[in-house]
Protein backbone atom coordinates (compact mmCIF):
# COMPACT_ATOMS: atom_id res chain seq x y z
CA UNK A 1 0.00 0.00 0.00
CA UNK A 2 2.40 2.60 0.76
CA UNK A 3 4.45 1.45 -2.45
CA UNK A 4 1.48 2.39 -4.61
CA UNK A 5 0.79 5.48 -2.42
CA UNK A 6 4.72 6.49 -2.90
CA UNK A 7 4.79 6.27 -6.77
CA UNK A 8 0.93 7.75 -7.71
CA UNK A 9 1.70 10.87 -5.50
CA UNK A 10 4.88 11.36 -7.05
CA UNK A 11 2.85 10.92 -10.78
CA UNK A 12 0.28 13.02 -9.91
CA UNK A 13 1.14 15.29 -6.79
CA UNK A 14 3.23 18.24 -7.89
CA UNK A 15 6.18 18.35 -6.01
CA UNK A 16 5.87 15.37 -4.43
CA UNK A 17 9.36 13.12 -4.78
CA UNK A 18 9.55 9.11 -3.85
CA UNK A 19 10.47 10.15 -0.32
CA UNK A 20 7.42 12.06 0.55
CA UNK A 21 5.48 9.75 -1.55
CA UNK A 22 6.65 6.89 1.01
CA UNK A 23 6.10 8.84 3.75
CA UNK A 24 2.40 9.58 2.99
CA UNK A 25 2.21 6.22 2.06
CA UNK A 26 3.64 4.87 5.51
CA UNK A 27 1.05 7.21 7.39
CA UNK A 28 -2.16 6.21 5.12
CA UNK A 29 -1.61 2.94 5.06
CA UNK A 30 -2.67 0.75 8.71
CA UNK A 31 -6.21 0.07 8.49
CA UNK A 32 -7.64 1.50 12.03
CA UNK A 33 -8.95 -1.72 14.05
CA UNK A 34 -10.68 0.46 16.54
CA UNK A 35 -13.35 1.71 13.38
CA UNK A 36 -13.19 -2.00 12.19
CA UNK A 37 -13.87 -3.65 15.62
CA UNK A 38 -16.54 -0.75 15.99
CA UNK A 39 -18.36 -1.64 13.11
CA UNK A 40 -18.32 -5.27 13.52
CA UNK A 41 -20.46 -5.42 16.51
CA UNK A 42 -23.59 -4.40 14.02
CA UNK A 43 -22.30 -6.96 11.21
CA UNK A 44 -22.22 -10.68 12.03
CA UNK A 45 -19.20 -11.98 10.41
CA UNK A 46 -17.17 -15.37 11.09
CA UNK A 47 -14.77 -15.58 13.80
CA UNK A 48 -11.86 -15.99 11.76
CA UNK A 49 -12.94 -12.63 9.42
CA UNK A 50 -13.27 -11.29 12.50
CA UNK A 51 -10.15 -11.77 14.24
CA UNK A 52 -7.91 -11.29 10.76
CA UNK A 53 -9.85 -7.89 10.60
CA UNK A 54 -8.89 -7.32 14.53
CA UNK A 55 -5.71 -8.40 14.93
CA UNK A 56 -3.82 -7.23 11.47
CA UNK A 57 -2.82 -3.58 12.48
CA UNK A 58 -0.81 -4.89 15.59
CA UNK A 59 2.02 -5.73 12.75
CA UNK A 60 0.68 -2.97 10.07
CA UNK A 61 0.78 -0.17 12.74
CA UNK A 62 4.65 -1.01 13.16
CA UNK A 63 5.66 -2.00 9.26
CA UNK A 64 3.96 1.44 8.67
CA UNK A 65 5.91 3.59 11.11
CA UNK A 66 9.05 2.13 10.04
CA UNK A 67 8.73 2.43 6.87
CA UNK A 68 7.52 6.38 7.46
CA UNK A 69 10.80 6.89 9.48
CA UNK A 70 13.03 5.35 6.64
CA UNK A 71 11.04 7.88 4.57
CA UNK A 72 11.82 10.67 7.03
CA UNK A 73 15.50 9.75 6.73
CA UNK A 74 15.72 9.99 3.48
CA UNK A 75 13.74 12.80 3.13
CA UNK A 76 15.73 14.48 5.13
CA UNK A 77 19.26 13.37 3.60
CA UNK A 78 18.57 13.20 0.08
CA UNK A 79 19.77 9.31 -0.18
CA UNK A 80 18.35 6.40 0.84
CA UNK A 81 21.23 3.17 1.34
CA UNK A 82 19.51 0.18 1.06
CA UNK A 83 22.14 -2.31 3.23
CA UNK A 84 22.05 0.20 5.70
CA UNK A 85 18.28 0.44 5.70
CA UNK A 86 17.72 -3.25 5.73
CA UNK A 87 19.97 -3.99 8.81
CA UNK A 88 18.43 -0.70 10.69
CA UNK A 89 14.99 -2.79 9.43
CA UNK A 90 16.16 -6.34 11.29
CA UNK A 91 17.61 -4.72 14.30
CA UNK A 92 14.13 -2.38 14.56
CA UNK A 93 11.77 -5.53 14.58
CA UNK A 94 13.91 -7.97 16.33
CA UNK A 95 15.49 -5.49 18.76
CA UNK A 96 11.60 -4.36 20.00
CA UNK A 97 10.56 -7.60 19.96
CA UNK A 98 13.22 -9.02 22.58
CA UNK A 99 13.34 -5.50 24.31
CA UNK A 100 9.06 -5.89 24.88
CA UNK A 101 9.50 -9.71 25.63
CA UNK A 102 11.61 -8.40 28.60
CA UNK A 103 10.10 -5.57 30.06
CA UNK A 104 7.04 -7.55 29.90
CA UNK A 105 8.59 -10.41 31.55
CA UNK A 106 9.76 -7.81 34.35
CA UNK A 107 6.18 -6.36 35.27
CA UNK A 108 4.63 -9.87 35.19
CA UNK A 109 7.29 -10.72 38.55
CA UNK A 110 6.67 -7.26 39.77
CA UNK A 111 2.67 -7.88 39.42
CA UNK A 112 3.36 -10.95 41.28
CA UNK A 113 5.91 -10.38 43.87
CA UNK A 114 4.80 -6.86 45.13
CA UNK A 115 2.15 -6.69 47.64
CA UNK A 116 -0.51 -4.75 45.21
CA UNK A 117 -3.42 -4.57 44.79
CA UNK A 118 -6.24 -3.77 42.12
CA UNK A 119 -5.68 0.15 41.75
CA UNK A 120 -1.89 -0.63 41.91
CA UNK A 121 -2.46 -3.20 39.41
CA UNK A 122 -4.39 -1.38 37.15
CA UNK A 123 -1.91 1.92 37.48
CA UNK A 124 0.90 -0.97 36.62
CA UNK A 125 -1.14 -2.06 33.06
CA UNK A 126 -1.11 1.94 32.59
CA UNK A 127 2.57 2.31 33.04
CA UNK A 128 3.94 -0.88 30.94
CA UNK A 129 3.20 0.42 27.63
CA UNK A 130 5.12 3.19 28.10
CA UNK A 131 8.24 1.78 29.43
CA UNK A 132 8.12 -0.65 26.52
CA UNK A 133 8.19 1.78 24.14
CA UNK A 134 10.79 4.12 25.72
CA UNK A 135 13.16 1.54 26.46
CA UNK A 136 13.07 0.14 22.19
CA UNK A 137 13.09 3.91 21.21
CA UNK A 138 15.90 4.49 23.52
CA UNK A 139 17.58 1.81 21.40
CA UNK A 140 16.82 2.57 18.56
CA UNK A 141 14.37 -0.43 17.71
CA UNK A 142 10.44 -0.26 17.27
CA UNK A 143 8.73 0.92 20.42
CA UNK A 144 4.92 -0.11 18.56
CA UNK A 145 6.92 -3.73 18.13
CA UNK A 146 7.72 -3.78 21.45
CA UNK A 147 4.52 -2.98 22.93
CA UNK A 148 3.07 -5.29 20.56
CA UNK A 149 4.96 -8.29 21.63
CA UNK A 150 5.00 -7.58 25.40
CA UNK A 151 1.11 -6.42 25.16
CA UNK A 152 0.67 -10.04 23.72
CA UNK A 153 2.80 -11.91 26.65
CA UNK A 154 0.84 -10.37 29.33
CA UNK A 155 -2.33 -10.72 27.77
CA UNK A 156 -1.78 -13.73 27.28
CA UNK A 157 -0.44 -14.75 30.92
CA UNK A 158 -2.79 -12.03 32.81
CA UNK A 159 -4.67 -15.01 34.95
CA UNK A 160 -1.32 -16.36 36.04
CA UNK A 161 -0.32 -13.31 37.97
CA UNK A 162 -3.45 -10.82 38.28
CA UNK A 163 -6.58 -11.45 40.51
CA UNK A 164 -9.98 -11.63 38.98
CA UNK A 165 -11.05 -7.78 40.74
CA UNK A 166 -8.29 -6.86 38.33
CA UNK A 167 -8.94 -7.81 35.44
CA UNK A 168 -12.25 -6.94 35.22
CA UNK A 169 -11.34 -3.53 37.02
CA UNK A 170 -8.44 -3.30 33.73
CA UNK A 171 -10.77 -4.02 31.30
CA UNK A 172 -13.06 -1.26 32.61
CA UNK A 173 -10.59 1.42 32.73
CA UNK A 174 -8.48 0.44 29.33
CA UNK A 175 -11.89 0.85 27.55
CA UNK A 176 -12.74 4.30 28.33
CA UNK A 177 -8.80 5.30 28.02
CA UNK A 178 -9.19 4.24 24.48
CA UNK A 179 -12.17 5.74 23.53
CA UNK A 180 -10.83 9.25 25.29
CA UNK A 181 -7.69 8.92 23.83
CA UNK A 182 -9.08 8.15 20.48
CA UNK A 183 -11.88 11.20 21.12
CA UNK A 184 -8.61 13.68 22.02
CA UNK A 185 -6.82 12.68 18.70
CA UNK A 186 -9.65 13.46 16.49
CA UNK A 187 -10.04 16.99 18.98
CA UNK A 188 -6.49 17.65 18.07
CA UNK A 189 -6.34 17.27 14.30
CA UNK A 190 -9.81 19.55 13.79
CA UNK A 191 -8.54 21.96 16.03
CA UNK A 192 -4.97 21.80 13.84
CA UNK A 193 -7.64 21.91 10.37
CA UNK A 194 -7.30 25.91 10.00
CA UNK A 195 -3.48 26.18 10.56
CA UNK A 196 -3.22 23.12 8.12
CA UNK A 197 -5.02 24.69 5.12
CA UNK A 198 -4.11 28.07 5.86
CA UNK A 199 -0.66 26.86 5.47
CA UNK A 200 -0.98 24.54 1.95
CA UNK A 201 1.80 26.99 0.41
CA UNK A 202 -0.41 28.07 -2.54
CA UNK A 203 -2.10 24.88 -3.20
CA UNK A 204 -6.62 25.58 -3.62
CA UNK A 205 -8.10 23.90 -0.90
CA UNK A 206 -10.27 21.99 -3.70
CA UNK A 207 -7.20 20.44 -5.33
CA UNK A 208 -6.17 19.21 -1.80
CA UNK A 209 -9.14 17.44 -1.16
CA UNK A 210 -8.72 16.07 -5.01
CA UNK A 211 -5.50 14.73 -3.99
CA UNK A 212 -6.91 13.24 -0.89
CA UNK A 213 -9.79 11.48 -2.80
CA UNK A 214 -7.54 10.12 -5.44
CA UNK A 215 -5.53 8.64 -2.13
CA UNK A 216 -8.31 7.22 -0.87
CA UNK A 217 -8.94 5.82 -4.02
CA UNK A 218 -5.81 3.81 -4.45
CA UNK A 219 -5.87 2.54 -0.75
CA UNK A 220 -9.75 1.12 -1.43
CA UNK A 221 -8.69 -0.37 -4.84
CA UNK A 222 -5.14 -1.48 -4.11
CA UNK A 223 -6.30 -3.50 -0.16
CA UNK A 224 -9.21 -5.19 -2.38
CA UNK A 225 -6.51 -6.92 -5.06
CA UNK A 226 -4.77 -7.13 -2.23
CA UNK A 227 -7.44 -9.39 -0.25
CA UNK A 228 -7.95 -11.48 -3.64
CA UNK A 229 -4.36 -11.66 -4.55
CA UNK A 230 -3.67 -13.25 -0.27
CA UNK A 231 -6.57 -15.71 -1.01
CA UNK A 232 -5.23 -17.07 -4.64
CA UNK A 233 -1.53 -16.98 -2.95
CA UNK A 234 -3.41 -19.12 0.00
CA UNK A 235 -4.72 -21.53 -2.17
CA UNK A 236 -1.22 -21.90 -4.43
CA UNK A 237 1.02 -22.28 -1.05
CA UNK A 238 -1.54 -25.30 0.75
CA UNK A 239 -0.35 -27.75 -1.91
CA UNK A 240 3.38 -27.48 -0.51
CA UNK A 241 3.23 -26.25 3.32
CA UNK A 242 0.34 -25.87 5.73
CA UNK A 243 -2.15 -23.38 5.82
CA UNK A 244 -4.28 -21.99 8.35
CA UNK A 245 -7.86 -22.88 6.23
CA UNK A 246 -7.56 -24.84 3.20
CA UNK A 247 -11.75 -24.08 2.49
CA UNK A 248 -11.47 -21.87 -0.59
CA UNK A 249 -13.28 -18.64 0.97
CA UNK A 250 -15.46 -17.24 -2.00
CA UNK A 251 -15.57 -14.56 -3.32
CA UNK A 252 -17.64 -12.34 -0.97
CA UNK A 253 -15.09 -12.72 2.34
CA UNK A 254 -12.31 -11.20 0.28
CA UNK A 255 -13.93 -8.17 -1.06
CA UNK A 256 -15.44 -7.97 2.72
CA UNK A 257 -12.19 -7.94 4.13
CA UNK A 258 -10.76 -5.40 1.48
CA UNK A 259 -13.71 -3.05 2.10
CA UNK A 260 -12.82 -3.19 5.92
CA UNK A 261 -10.05 -1.43 5.30
CA UNK A 262 -10.88 2.57 7.04
CA UNK A 263 -7.96 4.67 8.21
CA UNK A 264 -8.29 6.52 11.81
CA UNK A 265 -6.36 7.33 14.73
CA UNK A 266 -3.04 5.41 14.12
CA UNK A 267 -2.45 7.28 10.41
CA UNK A 268 -4.08 10.80 12.37
CA UNK A 269 -1.47 10.03 15.25
CA UNK A 270 1.60 9.60 13.18
CA UNK A 271 0.64 12.94 10.63
CA UNK A 272 0.73 14.86 13.91
CA UNK A 273 3.72 13.37 14.60
CA UNK A 274 5.44 14.63 11.50
CA UNK A 275 8.67 17.27 12.52
CA UNK A 276 8.01 21.08 11.22
CA UNK A 277 11.55 20.88 10.36
CA UNK A 278 14.22 18.30 9.13
CA UNK A 279 17.33 18.13 10.89
CA UNK A 280 19.38 20.82 9.10
CA UNK A 281 16.66 23.36 10.06
CA UNK A 282 14.72 23.56 6.95
CA UNK A 283 11.10 23.41 7.27
CA UNK A 284 9.79 19.98 6.00
CA UNK A 285 8.63 19.91 2.36
CA UNK A 286 4.15 19.45 1.93
CA UNK A 287 4.44 18.93 5.11
CA UNK A 288 0.69 20.65 5.28
CA UNK A 289 -0.33 19.38 2.37
CA UNK A 290 0.44 15.50 3.75
CA UNK A 291 -1.90 16.30 6.92
CA UNK A 292 -4.57 17.69 4.62
CA UNK A 293 -4.72 14.75 2.74
CA UNK A 294 -4.81 12.31 5.87
CA UNK A 295 -7.42 14.14 6.92
CA UNK A 296 -9.27 13.57 3.80
CA UNK A 297 -8.33 9.65 3.58
CA UNK A 298 -9.52 9.56 7.08
CA UNK A 299 -12.64 11.48 6.68
CA UNK A 300 -13.48 9.32 3.09
CA UNK A 301 -12.87 5.52 4.24
CA UNK A 302 -14.44 6.38 7.74
CA UNK A 303 -17.90 7.54 5.88
CA UNK A 304 -17.46 5.59 2.53
CA UNK A 305 -16.25 2.17 3.81
CA UNK A 306 -17.48 2.36 7.04
CA UNK A 307 -21.64 3.39 6.71
CA UNK A 308 -21.51 1.15 3.59
CA UNK A 309 -19.67 -1.79 5.55
CA UNK A 310 -22.99 -3.32 6.98
CA UNK A 311 -24.51 -3.33 3.68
Amino acid sequence: TAMSVAFVANALIPGFSIALGFLLGGIVSPPDAVSAGAILKFVRLPRSMRSILEGESLLNDASSLIIMRFALITVGTGQFIWYQAAGSFVWMVIGGIAIGLLVGVLFMRAHKYLPTDTSMDVILSLVTPYVMYIAAEKAHSSGVLAVVSGGLLLSNRRHLFLSGPSILRGVNVWESLVFLLNGMVFLLIGLDLPEIVSGLNGVPLSTAIGYGLLVSGVLMVGRILTAYGAVVFTMIAKHFITVADTRSPGLKRPFVMGWAGMRGVVSLAAALSIPLQLDDGRPLPQRNLILCITFVVILTTLLVQGLSLPF
